[in-house]
């Protein structure tokens, strides 16, 4: 009211619209830091070294939390997310070139399924994995099938992300290109690709980050282990870190249930970790000329 009667309407207006934005920029990030000081709260007492560098083979249920470890889901989770990465980037960036550089009939089609892809239940993935990889072609339960099932929920991250990059690669760079008798396809890997390679970059670790923590998926996919399996990733069950946080949590041992608070701190850090990344990524390639 006050800026209202000294600066007039807009003004109000204006200053209206800035405190409901940063009170609710403020309660997201209330809330944001009431659950990691809760989980923090719950976890920090029994994190020790050891918990990155032992596995729960031998280990009693009802052991202290502060004995054994998650390096088996550690490195399970590092090896499905980078099959899912192996599988989702080369298919994300071509999927990307397709929508900003070529076009065609297609194009609006490819874009609405990519767009429903996005919005599609991780458990979808998984029941999807579940039925065709390990149901009917028989293969199993296994870290292969767990980062077959990330990647159907990596692919439209990187596939969004790496468009809006490309979009952002000044026109002029391409009429140069085609001016000098370049085609499309040479155009579009020798001049707009690696100008865009940080954004590229950044859709890559956005896609990581979107995955780390999914669980749903590998309960059907991965299904658990207790031991270092990475030899045997494509025919026998595997740890990861968001199956291991749940395993723990569901069980009816107070010690597993504190390790599973361990495992979520830890898994929170890591997506913290890689999103603080790709927004450091991000604003490099802002600052360039």
């Amino acid at each position: 009211a006050l800026v209202r009667k000294q600066e007039g309407a807009m003004a109000a207006g204006d200053a209206m619209t800035t405190v409901l934005l940063s009170a609710a920029a403020l309660l997201v990030l209330v809330a944001l830091s009431l659950v990691l000081g809760f989980v923090v709260a719950k976890s920090i007492k029994y994190l020790r070294p050891n918990f990155f560098t032992e596995t729960l083979e031998g280990i009693d249920p009802d052991a202290p939390a502060t004995k054994g470890g998650a390096s088996h889901a550690i490195t399970g989770t590092i090896v499905q997310v980078l099959i899912a990465t192996l599988i989702s980037l080369p298919f994300g960036v071509l999927t990307a070139v397709y929508l900003n550089e070529i076009g065609g009939r297609l194009a609006g089609v490819v874009r609405l399924i990519v767009d429903a892809m996005s919005g599609i239940p991780s458990i979808v993935a998984g029941l999807f994995i579940f039925s065709l990889w390990v149901v009917q072609a028989g293969q199993g339960f296994s870290g292969l099938a767990a980062g077959f099932a990330l990647a159907v929920l990596m692919l439209p991250t990187i596939a969004r992300t790496t468009e809006e990059m490309l979009r952002l690669v000044p026109g002029g760079l391409r009429e140069s290109a085609l001016a000098l008798g370049a085609p499309e396809w040479r155009t579009a890997l020798r001049i707009v690709l690696p100008t865009a390679k940080v954004g590229i970059v950044t859709a890559v670790i956005l896609g990581i980050a979107r995955v780390a923590g999914e669980t749903a998926p590998l309960l059907m996919t991965a299904f658990g282990n207790d031991q270092v399996n990475l030899a045997r990733t494509a025919t026998e069950p595997q740890a990861a870190l968001p199956l291991f946080a749940y395993q723990q949590f569901t069980s009816a041992q107070g010690e597993a249930v504190n390790r599973g608070w361990v495992a979520a701190l830890v898994l929170i850090l890591l997506v913290l970790i890689l999103f603080i990344i790709a927004r450091v990524t991000g604003r490099s390639k802002a600052a360039r000329p």
